[in-house]
């Protein structure tokens, strides 16, 4: 029996070395994480609520509406994309609780209330009388 455990043993050990390396060598960086469910959840959100602010941002009297105020409609584009998940949340809900008839109002008087933070900040020069 010690002859059998003095050659088993020696087996035995490099066998569980052997079987531990991939886990040992896969890497441990801080982004690699599994996605939970809720993070998947959460993205597919964002992503529908851009889609809902574009395209009330893409009809033709908002378009009008945003180049009557003198507006470019590009640069409505590019802050959409610039705002954070929450901030396109709540612009999207703010556009849903409008009633049918204002929607446009609304939506113009929320592009308005976006730019004229992001240009008090300072990451833009919209309007002129906020310096």
């Amino acid at each position: 029996m010690k002859k059998i455990c003095r050659y088993l043993s020696p087996l035995l050990i490099v066998a569980l070395v052997l079987g531990s390396l991939p886990v040992a060598a896969a890497p441990m960086n801080p982004g690699s994480d599994l996605v939970t469910t809720q993070d998947v959840l959460n993205a597919e959100r964002s992503q529908g609520d851009r889609e809902r602010i574009h395209a009330v941002l893409a009809r033709d009297d908002v378009q009008e509406q945003l180049v009557a105020q003198g507006v470019d409609p590009a640069e409505v584009e590019a802050r959409v994309a610039a705002l954070s998940d929450a901030e396109a949340a709540q612009m999207a809900d703010q556009l849903e609780q409008l009633p049918a008839g204002a929607s446009v109002v609304g939506a113009l008087f929320a592009v308005f209330v976006i730019l004229l933070v992001t240009d008090i900040l300072g990451l833009t020069n919209v309007f002129p009388f906020t310096r």
